[in-house]
């Protein structure tokens, strides 16, 4: 099996789908390092009661304790919905080397804080964003659809 950003996001999304197993807002993210899954996370927030317990928060802690570091330049961390800014300051602190996301949130994500060219993220840290976009969305769309 070739490892991929459609693999990866594929593992992000198999950790999106515990999260709306438990009633949690569907997010779901991998750090990956030399083709290894090193951290996962899903959103907690509910469960945790913790606003922080963020997806992207979860793995990267996960990640950090995995390595015994706190910076991240050689991983690249796949998640399914577009960090927030709180996420992207951590992404930020962590130097991690690569973001991949799936679906634009333009309700929540970064790019409503930050100006159009302008990334939060770490000057060396490269973004991707629309992998497996519909299939993140989509997840995303049936949660809150049974919830109205």
């Amino acid at each position: 099996m070739e490892m991929n950003d459609d693999y990866f996001m594929r593992q992000a999304l198999r950790e999106a789908q515990k999260a709306f197993d438990a009633d949690e807002v569907p997010v779901g993210a991998v750090v990956v390092m030399q083709d290894k899954i090193i951290g996962r996370g899903h959103n907690q927030v509910e469960q945790l009661t913790d606003s922080t317990a963020h997806a992207e928060i979860i793995a990267l802690t996960a990640a950090f304790n995995y390595l015994g570091s706190k910076y991240l330049p050689d991983a690249t961390l796949y998640v399914t919905l577009e960090p927030c800014f709180m996420c992207s300051g951590a992404l930020y602190w962590s130097k991690i080397g690569r973001v991949v996301y799936g679906a634009e949130d333009d309700k929540n994500g970064y790019r409503k804080i930050v100006h159009a060219g302008a990334s939060p993220f770490h000057p060396k840290t490269t973004v991707h964003s629309g992998v497996l976009k519909d299939d993140c969305a989509q997840l995303m769309k049936d949660f809150f659809k049974g919830k109205r």
